[in-house]
């Protein structure tokens, strides 16, 4: 490709993100029109923090302090809802069960956490790369280079539940510190017109999100440290609550043995190490057999463990492993009664 015409290509692309831009501002405008401005000044999450009024003025370390105390408020306020969160975990594993997915979907933060969360459950639980997937308002362009003007595309949101095949056994998730992101509200709103069960996080309390979803968990963190930034507090809810329904829901589908994930994939050397220890510390063999049990087991850690404890095959684990579902745990009862 000659300089030239690569130099064309990207100076197109460029142009063609300015008009999309351009065009996001228009539809911003004529969405803040519908009196949308009084009703974002009466969000927690826009609203001025008295307690760092004065945080431009701080040294360094005042700044970090006024920053962590904030911080410290939000596992609290994370707590007040662990029974919504509680409900959600069982409608997720129910669903799974019958070969559902979860879908995240949300814009800005909240999307590129949804997306972050969703891309560690493939490698930590083993599970295939299309069971938990992060939906993200403008794409994975967004996720680097911030097209925030995106959320505000109701249209674009609905059409998402096409263009990923969310069906009837899956499960969405709406993602928004706001809790009235459009773009977020479209997807959760079609969802619901096709039965399909919805969660919805947000920070702000009575929002629309919350009236629209199956089961609504609303973490209001109040006032973030610096006006708005909802990626502090709101972001770090999110994140902790997304942690939760995904790890929760793996242990529950027996993902975990005792505390150790079983089910990774070991596809590189730190992950690989990590199973050989883990097949250690369960059966209390020695590294080198370990290793060598786990080559026989096909790198399948939880075949390893059974052959080791049972003192059988291969087959024979992966056999009474899919009898039992996977659940380590119920094939060693089932097998040493």
């Amino acid at each position: 490709m000659t300089f030239k015409l690569q130099h064309d290509i990207l100076y197109n692309k460029k142009i063609r993100n300015e008009r999309r831009y351009a065009k996001g501002c228009i539809a911003a405008a004529a969405y803040s029109c519908t009196n949308m401005s009084s009703k974002l000044q009466k969000l927690t999450t826009e609203m001025r923090n008295p307690r760092t009024l004065h945080i431009d003025r701080c040294e360094t370390l005042k700044i970090l302090q006024l920053m962590n105390q904030e911080d410290q408020t939000v596992p609290l306020a994370v707590a007040a809802q662990l029974d919504s969160i509680a409900q959600a975990v069982d409608a997720i594993v129910s669903r799974f069960k019958k070969g559902g997915r979860l879908y995240y979907v949300g814009s800005g933060t909240s999307g590129r956490l949804g997306v972050l969360d969703a891309s560690e459950c493939a490698p930590t639980f083993g599970v295939d790369a299309q069971q938990v997937q992060g939906i993200l308002a403008g794409g994975m362009d967004a996720f680097q280079s911030a097209q925030e003007w995106l959320e505000d595309d109701e249209d674009a949101g609905a059409k998402v539940l096409d263009q990923y095949q969310v069906g009837s056994n899956d499960v969405l998730v709406g993602i928004t510190a706001s809790g009235r992101t459009p773009f977020v509200l479209g997807a959760v709103t079609e969802a619901g017109k096709r039965g399909i069960l919805t969660i919805g996080i947000s920070n702000s309390e009575n929002s629309l999100l919350s009236q629209e979803v199956n089961i609504a968990i609303t973490v209001p963190v109040g006032p973030e440290v610096v006006c708005g930034s909802t990626r502090l507090k709101a972001g770090t809810a999110q994140k902790l609550i997304l942690n939760m329904l995904t790890t929760a829901s793996m242990i529950r589908l027996g993902k975990v043995y005792e505390n150790l994930m079983v089910d990774l994939k070991p596809t590189n050397y730190k992950l690989l190490e990590r199973a050989r220890s883990i097949i250690m510390e369960v059966t209390g063999v020695d590294r080198q057999t370990a290793a060598d049990t786990l080559e026989v087991a096909g790198m399948n850690v939880s075949v390893a463990i059974l052959m080791l404890k049972l003192n059988c095959g291969a087959e024979n684990a992966r056999y009474l492993l899919d009898e039992h579902n996977g659940v380590i745990a119920q094939a060693l009862r089932e097998a040493t009664k």
